[in-house]
């Protein structure tokens, strides 16, 4: 097998790599810590805003940097702090970006003005933006093993996603019993566990001296404005609608990419090395990620909607209904795995799609009444489909990286999933507002003054909103035909998620079924010891031990 014939199982002669140990099991649920804790960070001011409004009194516009900045910074300085870890050493950077994000977490607790609460929100994207990648990396480096490194990767994908679905739950009963700025403190014991373990279980990985150059300075600025840019972009498209500064900005963030890829082509040490590409199966594995994010983030906003605003459910029992996907997701995706290191994983993953597809045709039956079997099967159907693919196209993507390039490999991928999750959101709320607004055309209620519909008709949040400003009939009746509209909307956006579920289902057949099983050790059948031992490692991850 030459260097070019090499596909994304990144093994050669079909070796299976050393296996992981005791130590190594145990590191990793060190390295779960984190990302509990980055993707909690994305939610977990969802109930906070309203005591921080009072406590600190920001603007609309403050207090939508307030939410939205960590999240932008944390995308834009994935694939510049990937590549720092490349450099100097990926627990290192881990180290220190857990310090950052520790003290930025005290900093947002004891803000006493909404542009402290900014800085604070912004260097706790930088420490997460250090975080992600490295812990990514140091899982694929410590697990050789080809079917080992697939079930850690499956355990780093449940933290990595288990966090935001826990955030608002714990945001909501720590605002019960405390003040706002324990949403943030309680990330600092977590952390200090974590910084005195690592050092203890988790190997030091960096790249070769004679393979490290220097850090080019202008490719991390061009990487940071051009996904900067292409989200921003994204995100006001999706709450806003197209308008033309909308979209220069992410054709200006496109081009601004394509000039950052075209410079890692001229490059002796490039941040992202443009070769991977041309690995049989990298560019469709890496936009399966994208696909799967995007149809996991862009419908949870329906859901969320749905619960809250339809069915008039309270933040913090909306939040508990959406735990079941997360849930369901640790009992299955190791069995995932396993299946996988059985059935060529293409036919996994596929399997995967047409399990979000089905969701989604369980959500085109969603109603204006009390429905919550159909939506919360349609949701976890969603969510354990997406990430159990996540896991595998994880898992093939950083296995085509060598070694040295963990780093900038595994932020490249989560800055894929980031720009999936903002296009999600950008198309499937683009589908169902013009839905939404054409059904609330079609139907005008009785006794409704005309700026009040008006209002009314942009949004559902809208719509709730201007009905508390009426009274008796003529509110109930602005309720009903919103709701009508939103339950239409919702299921619009449901056929064409299962549409592209499905799609994405024969794409991936097609595109990855070259994509072999490496045997252990050489072996020509499944090692079921392996397996058995890989779920009761599972198992005891998820019991804390």
């Amino acid at each position: 097998m030459t260097a070019n014939d090499e596909d994304v199982n990144g093994t050669a002669g079909g070796a299976a790599g050393p296996r992981a140990g005791r130590k190594e099991w145990l590191a990793l649920g060190v390295l779960v810590l984190p990302l509990l804790l980055i993707s909690m960070d994305m939610t977990v001011l969802y109930f906070a805003v309203p005591s921080i409004a009072a406590h600190l009194g920001p603007s609309s516009t403050q207090q939508l940097w307030m939410i939205d900045i960590y999240a932008f910074v944390l995308s834009g300085m994935l694939i510049t702090m990937g590549s720092v870890g490349d450099l100097i050493g990926r627990r290192r950077l881990l180290m220190i970006g857990a310090m950052l994000f520790g003290a930025a977490s005290v900093l947002a607790a004891y803000a006493n003005s909404p542009e402290m609460l900014i800085l604070a929100r912004t260097l706790q994207g930088l420490g997460g933006a250090t975080l992600m990648p490295s812990t990514l990396s140091l899982v694929s480096n410590m697990f050789r093993n080809e079917q080992q490194r697939r079930t850690a990767i499956s355990i780093w994908a449940i933290g990595n996603s288990a966090g935001s679905a826990i955030g608002p739950v714990i945001s909501g009963s720590l605002l019960n019993n405390f003040w706002w700025g324990s949403i943030f403190l309680i990330n600092v014991p977590v952390l200090v566990v974590m910084l005195a373990l690592v050092p203890k279980l988790v190997p030091e990985f960096r790249r070769p001296r004679a393979d490290v150059g220097r850090f080019d300075v202008l490719s991390a600025l061009l990487s940071l404005v051009g996904v900067l840019s292409v989200i921003w972009g994204l995100k006001e498209v999706a709450t806003k609608g197209l308008e033309l500064p909308r979209v220069a900005a992410m054709v200006f963030g496109i081009v601004v990419l394509g000039v950052f890829l075209r410079r890692q082509t001229r490059l002796t040490h490039p941040m992202i090395d443009p070769k991977l590409f041309k690995r049989k199966g990298f560019s469709p594995a890496i936009s399966l990620s994208l696909l799967s994010f995007a149809c996991l983030i862009g419908f949870s906003v329906f859901t969320t909607q749905y619960l809250m605003d339809v069915l008039n459910m309270r933040p913090l029992e909306a939040a508990l209904w959406t735990m079941p996907p997360p849930a369901l997701t640790m009992l299955l995706a190791p069995f995932a795995v396993v299946l996988a290191n059985r059935v060529p994983p293409a036919y996994v993953i596929g399997g995967a799609f047409v399990l979000v597809g089905a969701g989604f045709l369980v959500m085109t039956q969603v109603t204006v009444q009390q429905n919550l079997p159909v939506v919360i099967g349609g949701a976890t159907a969603i969510g354990v489909g997406a990430a159990i693919v996540l896991t595998l196209v994880t898992d093939l993507v950083v296995a085509a990286a060598p070694p040295e390039r963990a780093g900038s490999v595994s932020a490249l991928t989560q800055t894929f999933q980031d720009f999936g999750g903002a296009l999600g959101i950008a198309v499937f709320g683009s589908i169902g507002a013009a839905v939404y607004r054409g059904a609330m055309a079609d139907n005008k209620p009785a006794g409704v003054p005309g700026d009040v519909l008006e209002s009314a008709r942009q949004t559902l949040g809208g719509a709730v909103e201007a009905a508390g400003r009426l009274s008796g009939e003529a509110s109930q009746a602005l309720l009903s035909v919103a709701d009508s509209a939103f339950t239409d909307a919702m299921r619009v956006a449901a056929v064409f998620g299962a549409v592209v579920a499905l799609a994405t289902a024969v794409f991936t057949v097609w595109r990855l079924h070259h994509v072999r099983n490496t045997p252990q050790d050489g072996a020509t059948a499944p090692d079921t010891t392996v397996e058995r031992e890989e779920v009761a490692a599972v198992t005891t991850l998820q019991k804390g031990g």
